[in-house]
């Protein structure tokens, strides 16, 4: 059986849910007591120091694992057109959370349309530097085509599957199978909603089933109102349930 990583976009602990964690230490800390993953966001926006990076990956217990958001600049501003140089420096802070770095989330920009040469490119240079789990989050209908999920599976690069779906294919996972990365934001109010308990029982039935051949990421992104905690706990629990 291969891993199960449950957890949200980010490491606040909204005050409906603070007495289900531990008091003393910092948010990160605390939060990792319950959740054994965490996806960065933060590095989307700005860079951080080496320190920063090191000081999270030991705030945390071996097991836990942070997955990480590219930055706009790559993503959105250059659009996958970036130079060497801003890659390998993004790059070698995520890196250096050593073993509890998990994949490498490039979400891209939804008017972004699937150009085969540049993301043969990209992807080329993404793999000289970094052997790693990565995820793409395509959000423009070009992506979800035979000839793009191809050239993901080429790379090992797995494809999102997020809630809602910008596109129907948006919600099944795609790409690199080995890898399976659900990115929820909340529905029907993106970033606000939570999650029924059938969602719930029906997604915790899915990934128990998906373990048996690939390593499964769920996170939540509905942090707006704090329904993100809530829903990976519950889901956590669901799971360490055994749901059939």
């Amino acid at each position: 059986m291969s891993k199960i990583y449950i957890g949200t976009a980010g490491w606040s602990i909204p005050k409906q849910y603070a007495d289900e964690f531990p008091s003393a230490g910092t948010h990160l800390a605390r939060y990792s007591k319950n959740l054994n993953c965490t996806e960065i966001n933060s590095s989307f926006y700005r860079s951080h120091r080496f320190s920063t990076w090191a000081k999270w990956a030991d705030s945390v217990p071996n097991d836990f694992r942070f997955s990480v958001k590219a930055p706009k600049t790559i993503t959105h501003e250059a659009q996958l057109t970036c130079s060497i140089e801003q890659l390998r420096s993004f790059l070698a802070g995520a890196q250096t959370l050593a073993g509890k770095l998990g994949p490498i989330l490039f979400q891209l920009p939804p008017k972004s349309a699937f150009n085969p040469s540049i993301a043969e490119t990209f992807l080329g240079m993404f793999r000289e530097h970094y052997p790693g789990l990565a995820v793409f989050e395509p959000r423009h209908p070009s992506w979800f085509t035979a000839e793009a999920d191809h050239l993901l599976l080429r790379f090992q690069i797995a494809r999102v599957a997020a809630d809602p779906a910008p596109v129907p294919e948006a919600a099944i996972p795609g790409g690199w199978d080995k890898l399976i990365y659900y990115r929820l934001h909340g529905s029907p109010r993106m970033y606000y909603s939570e999650y029924t308990k059938p969602f719930l029982h029906s997604t915790a039935t899915t990934i128990a089933s998906q373990q048996k051949t690939a390593e499964v990421w769920c996170i939540f992104d509905n942090t707006a109102s704090g329904s993100a905690l809530g829903d990976a706990q519950n889901l956590n629990h669901l799971l360490t349930q055994n749901p059939t």
